[in-house]
Order: structure tokens, then sequence, then C-alpha cells
């Protein structure tokens, strides 16, 4: 379908990456055609298995080491990697030389021209998302796109499934954005849960300041609702709108819903623990009205929705002790609304890992409110837990599996092992996934170990 579009065209992609989604969308650009040339400042050795993941295609070539100006000035598009700053020198020199700078999933919008639900925010973005795909799913019976920042999904290669009344669901990440920005381009139905302090680190480069940062932070977030017209839908909180409505330039003339909490009667179940998640579920209900659907078809679906992984998954029990994987929750007040949910003060039942990667984001909220939950806390090794290790009473660990191992010994019958790092996953890992497969892994293991022989 796309061929005509993408045949001959010269596409440098940058920052391919070993989650699967960079390989995914060479992989769809080398099918239809295009002469692939892939560039990374990474090591071969390090980006040896998406080599060998595309080794087949003789269309595609590879580059590795410091980046060469020729190959973003002489090409036909840059498909630019997640995080990549834009003020790169080669990315300026792209941008002179009149190269278009693409990123997948705007990409995907431009060239798919179907109706997009895209979903923000700096919590509960994956989790919207989700809650609305599965009701939509349930509700419709049809098979409904789901793109966006999903683990190992290339948004290029969805083009492959775009039908005439096709729609798509996206949770989109401030990366991604961009390239939303770039585009002048948002998403018929904006969903943006949230607002809080992340990614200081990328924002923070060169100097800025943090009230700086924050403001390119959320920049990139409006991006979502920036270029809606009178015809599209803006569906947020009230602290997000009057933020919103601070931005010079955006006239905000699309229909504006404001949710929380009180739009999910009280008698409807979730599975998912915490208040937060009410707040999310009332988000997702308000897309899904915008969609024209009803109240007797959205909440029997919300109610069946199971959860993401890796969003206070819930993994079982071990004697008596509930098991919690929150891996995703990167920030300290993340890891806060983990421990609201799941934990009780009254008792102090929670086993919290936590620990991992500084992200420049100050943990004195999560220090106070550890002691009011938490019975035992072991971190995991990283420049945010050396931030924070001296300040509680804790048990610092060099891997997952001692730090499985040590909470869960102290369990017992009514506790809750969390798992809710509220740290970047750098250092010990290679991003989050590995850090959350490791997690299941090492539960898996220490679960096995129970079972009798003839069940083992």
């Amino acid at each position: 379908m796309f061929k005509d579009y993408f045949k001959g065209k010269k596409v440098t992609v940058m920052r391919i990456g070993l989650l699967g989604r960079g390989v995914g969308d060479t992989k769809f650009l080398a099918e239809q055609g295009a002469e692939v040339h892939v560039v990374d400042d990474a090591p071969q050795e390090v980006m040896q298995p998406s080599v060998d993941a595309l080794s087949e295609y003789d269309n595609v070539s590879f580059t590795f080491g410091p980046y060469q100006t020729e190959h973003f000035t002489e090409a036909d598009y840059v498909l630019v990697g997640a995080g990549a700053p834009l003020d790169m020198p080669v990315l300026k020199a792209a941008k002179e030389a009149g190269v278009p700078l693409k990123q997948s999933a705007a990409w995907f919008a431009e060239l798919s021209q179907i109706p997009i639900v895209g979903v923000t925010g700096t919590r509960g973005k994956s989790t919207v998302t989700h809650m609305i795909h599965h009701v939509l799913s349930q509700v419709t019976g049809e098979k409904i796109l789901l793109g966006g920042n999903v683990r190992g999904l290339s948004n290029l290669a969805l083009l492959n499934e775009v039908q005439e009344d096709s729609i798509c669901v996206m949770e989109l990440d401030s990366w991604q954005l961009q390239g939303w920005g770039w585009n002048k381009m948002s998403p018929q139905i904006a969903v943006f849960t949230n607002f809080m302090e992340d990614h200081l680190n990328y924002y923070q480069a060169g100097g800025k300041s943090k009230e700086e940062a924050m403001k390119l932070y959320f920049e990139d977030k409006a991006n979502i609702f920036k270029y809606q017209d009178e015809n599209s839908v803006f569906i947020t909180t009230p602290e997000v709108f009057e933020r919103a409505k601070t931005l010079s330039g955006v006239e905000l003339g699309q229909e504006v819903v404001l949710a929380d909490a009180s739009v999910i009667p009280e008698a409807s179940l979730l599975s998912m623990p915490g208040e937060h998640n009410r707040l999310n579920a009332g988000l997702a209900y308000e897309a899904l009205k915008a969609i024209s659907l009803t109240d007797e078809e959205i909440f029997p679906a919300l109610a069946s929705f199971g959860g993401v992984e890796g969003r206070l998954q819930y993994l079982g029990e071990r004697e008596g002790v509930k098991i919690y994987n929150d891996n995703n929750s990167t920030i300290p007040e993340a890891t806060i609304k983990g421990l609201e949910a799941v934990g009780n003060k009254e008792d102090k039942n929670v086993i919290l890992l936590a620990g991992g990667a500084y992200k420049a984001i100050n943990p004195i909220n999560l220090l106070n409110i550890i002691p009011e939950y938490c019975k035992k806390v072991v971190l995991l090794a990283g420049t945010g837990t050396d931030q924070i290790k001296d300040k509680i009473d804790c048990e610092v660990v060099d891997s997952m599996e001692r730090a499985v191992e040590s909470g869960l010994a102290a369990g017992e019958p009514g506790d809750v092992l969390l798992f809710s790092p509220g740290f970047a996953s750098f250092g010990l890992f290679k991003n989050e996934y590995e850090r959350n497969d490791e997690f299941i892994r090492c539960i898996n293991k220490i679960a096995a170990k129970d079972l009798s022989p003839d069940l083992a």
C-alpha cells in the first residue's frame, strides 16, 4: 500500500535500539523498498542483536560510532530515535538541508490518515491506553490497532494492518510527541492524564534550570492537543488544563472534557487497586464516550480489564504475601501511589523493593512516606539509590535475585511485596523492560523452589 511512497527513498534510521521497535520499523522500510542506513553511536558489539535481526535485507546498511553529518544531510528522511537531543549538530544540519525529521508514531498517523486516540501524561498513560483499547475491542468485536510506546511494537509496521474503517489507540511519550509537533499534528481524541516531574536528566541538559526543563517537557507533551481542530476532543484533569491555558499561541478551540475519579460510580468494580486507577478509568471513560460508546457498553468492559504488565500488576501470593509488580514506576511520585494503593498504614505491611538510576527528581516526598507504610525496604544499587540510602532504614543489594529473596524472607501472611522502583533502570539493567523481566523471572524461580519435585 505504501511502496510507492517509500520505494527508492534514502532513510537514515538513527538509534535503532534493542527493544524491537527500531528493528521493526527498519524491516518495514526495507520491505517497502527504501534504502535504509542505520546509524547508532553505540558500539556494534552492543547492537549486534539488532544487526543480526536485519541480516536478510540487502538494502539495509549500518554505521556505528560517532555520527557523520552526511548520513543526515544526504537522506530523504531521518527517522529519529527516542531521547536524541534535538540540538545535536547532525539533526540541526539535517533540518538546515531540508531533510524531514520523522518519528514513527507521528509518521504512522500522517500516512494512515485514520482516527487516532492518543494518550499521554507523566503517569497512567499505559494503563489508560490499554483500558481504552480493551473496551473498544470488547464492545466492537473488531481489531482495534494499538501503537505508540508499546514494548517491541513497530509503529510503521502497523501500516500493513490499516483498513478503511480502522481506529488506533496510541500511548505517546514526550519524545514521540516531538514528532507530532514537527508535523503540526495532534490526535483527534487526546487524553492527558497528569503532569509531574520526570525526565529532568534529559530536559536539563546544557545547564537549564528545573523550571526551564519542566516548561520544555510540557511543551513536548502539549503537542497531543496543540494542533487539534474544533472537531477534536481534549480530555484531561483540571490541573493539566490550567497549565495548558498558559501556553502562548494555543487557542484551545476544541471540545475540552475535564475528568476526575468521580465519573466512575462507586459501585463500579475495577480489578486494579488504587484511587489513581479510578482516575485512569475516568479518563478512559470520557475518551470512550467521545467515540460514542454508551455507559452500558463501557462499564462492564472496564470491569473486565485485568491491568497492564508492570503497572501494579498482581502476581499472586506466596505463603500469604501478596506480590505486585510496579516496575514501570520510574519516578518517586509513582512509588508513592503504589504504596497508597496496596499498603496499610496501621500494619505497616509493605516490603518495598525500589531503587535504581537518578533522574534528577527530588525524592523527599517518597522518603517521608516510606516509614508510614513499610516494614522493610530493599534497594537495588544505583545512582538514585545513592541519593536516599543513608536517609532511610534499608538494605542495598546488587541484583534482583537478592532483592526478591531478601524481601520475601521478611514477609508474613497479610504482607505485601511491592516492586516499585521510583527510579530509572539504567545501571544494573539495559532498560526498564529487562528489569521487569528479571523481577518476574526471580519471582517464578523462587516460587518453583517451593514446589515439590512432582510439581516443579
